[in-house]
């Protein structure tokens, strides 16, 4: 899911004076702006707004902005252009600006962890956790949390996994209880990385109820494919086999994306079950779509060479 970028120094040197200025235009809820899926795209509304938020006065969320363009930049494995503005961000932080020093800090440990130093972002989410939980903002301090059971190994990552949730839960902040839904599937993945199918598949179920009840179709989506890869662990070939064409049927019938993870997984099923012709088809075109993710070919490339295989 990933792709941002260009511009800021421009805008910022010659002079960070943040000069409120008459009539200027409200400024609307950057982070409702976002699509994660094609950071690129978010990354130029966000560059839009940057001036009017400088000429608004408004540094705290002028700064946070900073903080995500950063973001859309490391989503494109651009890293030094982020580096550089998470390095204006920091000279522009003073004590008032709480939510944006959290956001500096997650957003730095973001970028060294996508770029294959988590000895690096650790101290940084920690400090984010630290910070953002001393200050009440448990939406950030969850965000923390969150990246911190990312950069643990897996015996430690349940420890985190099993705070934030706590957090989630409890927390009055309708924004921090919309964690829950991540958390219930990261925490899935962390049992399934460990071996503990079982409780994997109760989280994801635990996961897609929660999506039901937030009418989040992607989401919803995104649930039934982890129970479907999970009853595969499982050795629940067939019943997973089903639920993958079931979101098969769904993407042709909306004119959704298509989904190179649905198809690399009836390829899988559909290879245990010894039907390796009609496999091989869906290898293709998981292949094809596949091997553009800038993550997987960084990542995962004998994945993607397997792909190529099976599909050839």
């Amino acid at each position: 899911m990933n792709k941002i970028f260009i511009l800021l120094t421009i805008l910022i040197i010659g002079g960070c004076s943040m000069k409120p200025k008459k009539e200027v235009k409200s400024l609307p809820d950057f982070d409702t702006l976002w699509d994660y899926n094609n950071p690129e795209q978010t990354e130029k509304k966000f560059r839009e707004l940057l001036l009017l938020a400088k000429e608004s006065g408004d540094m705290s969320y002028y700064v946070q902005l900073l903080t995500q363009i950063a973001r859309t930049e490391g989503l494109q494995r651009k890293f030094q252009d982020a580096h550089k503005t998470l390095n204006t961000v920091r000279l522009l932080l003073t004590d008032e600006l709480i939510v944006a020093k959290v956001r500096y800090l997650l957003e730095r440990g973001r970028v060294y962890n996508s770029s294959n130093h988590p000895d690096k972002a650790k101290p940084l989410f920690s400090e984010a956790w630290e910070f953002a939980s001393r200050n009440n903002e448990d939406f950030y301090a969850i965000d923390a949390i969150h990246m911190l059971q990312i950069v643990e190994p897996p015996d430690k990552q349940l420890e985190w996994a099993n705070k934030a949730m706590e957090l989630a839960e409890k927390s009055k902040d309708k924004r921090a209880k919309n964690w829950l839904g991540s958390l219930y599937n990261n925490t899935g993945w962390t049992y399934h990385d460990l071996g503990q199918y079982d409780k994997a598949l109760e989280l994801f179920e635990k996961s897609l109820r929660w999506r039901e009840e937030k009418n989040d179709e992607k989401g919803i989506r995104i649930a039934k494919w982890t129970i479907a890869r999970t009853y595969r662990s499982l050795r629940r070939i067939e019943e997973g086999l089903e639920i993958q064409r079931a979101l098969e049927k769904e993407i042709i019938e909306k004119g959704l994306d298509t989904d190179g993870y649905v198809y690399e997984e009836l390829g899988e099923c559909l290879l245990l079950l010894k039907k390796n012709e009609e496999a091989k088809k869906y290898f293709k075109i998981a292949y094809d779509l596949l091997s553009k993710d800038k993550w997987l070919q960084a990542n995962q490339p004998k994945r993607l060479e397997r792909l190529k295989e099976l599909g050839d």
